[in-house]
């Protein structure tokens, strides 16, 4: 599991980034992206699938939350 973190970018779409590979892609799609219920799945532009455990509510972007990658490289 890795820390990562979600903001808002430029374009009003979601960016994900991981300090320790100095990651930062768009988040190309969200499995729950409702008032009451938010996260899951999140497909990066570059391909990787990540996995955020699902929040009961929307948070306030940006938020520091933990990860854990499903499809991706190892670099």
């Amino acid at each position: 599991m890795a820390n990562v973190m979600i903001r808002r970018g430029a374009d009003g779409g979601l960016v994900f980034y991981l300090a320790k590979k100095d990651l930062e892609e768009q988040i190309e799609s969200l499995e729950f992206d409702q008032p009451d219920r938010w996260g899951g799945e999140l497909k990066l532009h570059d391909g990787q699938v990540w996995h955020v455990e699902p929040l009961n509510e929307a948070p306030r972007l940006p938020i520091t939350v933990r990860a854990r990658r499903l499809v991706g490289s190892d670099d």
